[in-house]
């Protein structure tokens, strides 16, 4: 049964037609569940099966962004790690944005693919550019990320995630003055408790439990926020929630050994994701946040 409304089949037809080069036809359409922000479904067509992810209430270029981490994500993966092909992205106008992937049917997780996911995420950490920052500001969640490229990570860190966001939250929640003034300390050390001289390198940005899934034996990334960061952000969402298994972390150091002391900025790091939680959830968030950062004053 097709659940979609006709005219975004039409459109996905039309834009997988473009891109495969030949005649189109949707045939069905299942629901995925999984997704806390976006509808999904896997489509069946007569040239294949593909991920549908699709929504009308988000950003407009939400979906055109997730589609340009996806691409870059699989310029530097190595065969240790798959990225699903992207092969359409359309923004949100009178009809639903969408993105269209290759369809990577689900496995299970067992230590090799523990040991994969973490051998494959520390090449990743080895794809380089001259700047911090991405091509295009995108969405943490549905959180507005400003990406400007700086070659200071002190600069980008502490104005580009956590002066940024916290504006974003000054506008839509509450923060005392007296809890401003905490942060505005905090943001005043910045130089003293994170290198400036590290490697802008390709991050996913988001990667939680969540945030990737097995196909065969091995590990995707999907849901991607990426940019060009030092390392250790990436460990600030993975150490948050849980969900790797020491075979990870293990399989990571014998690729690309993180620094002795990186969990003295863990928490720092964290910093950023338990505002952005704040920002969507509210709640516990608040005094999570502020506790974090009177730890780092």
């Amino acid at each position: 049964m097709l659940t979609i409304n006709e005219n975004v089949f039409t459109e996905v037809e039309n834009q997988l037609a473009i891109e495969l080069k030949c005649e189109v036809k949707i045939f069905a359409s299942n629901s995925i569940g999984g997704g806390c922000i976006n509808n999904a479904s896997k489509i069946t067509t007569n040239v294949g099966t593909f991920f549908l992810k699709w929504n009308a209430n988000c950003a407009t270029d939400i979906f055109l962004r997730e589609a340009e981490s996806l691409t870059e994500l699989k310029k530097a993966a190595d065969n240790y790690i798959l990225i699903p092909e992207v092969f359409a992205s359309k923004k949100v106008d009178s009809t639903p944005g969408f993105l269209i992937l290759e369809y990577l049917p689900s496995g299970y997780s067992n230590s090799s693919s523990d040991e994969k996911l973490g051998r494959g995420l520390a090449f990743i950490h080895q794809y380089k550019s001259e700047n911090f920052g991405f091509n295009n500001h995108n969405y943490c969640g549905a959180t507005l990320q400003n990406n400007s490229r700086t070659k200071s990570w002190v600069e980008f860190f502490g104005d580009n995630r956590l002066r940024f966001l916290l504006n974003l939250i000054r506008k839509e929640r509450s923060i005392s003055t007296s809890e401003m003034k905490i942060y505005d300390k905090l943001l005043d050390r910045i130089p003293k408790l994170i290198p400036d001289k590290c490697e802008p390198v390709l991050i996913h940005g988001d990667l939680w439990s969540g945030n990737f899934m097995i196909s065969g034996q091995a590990p995707v990334l999907i849901d991607p926020a990426s940019y060009y960061a030092n390392r250790e952000m990436e460990f600030a969402i993975i150490t948050m929630f849980g969900g790797f298994y020491q075979r990870f972390y293990d399989a990571y150091s014998e690729v690309n050994p993180l620094p002795a002391n990186w969990k003295q900025r863990n928490m720092l790091y964290q910093l950023y994701h338990i505002l952005n939680h704040y920002y969507l959830f509210g709640g516990g968030y608040q005094s999570q946040a502020l506790s974090v950062a009177k730890s780092y004053l």
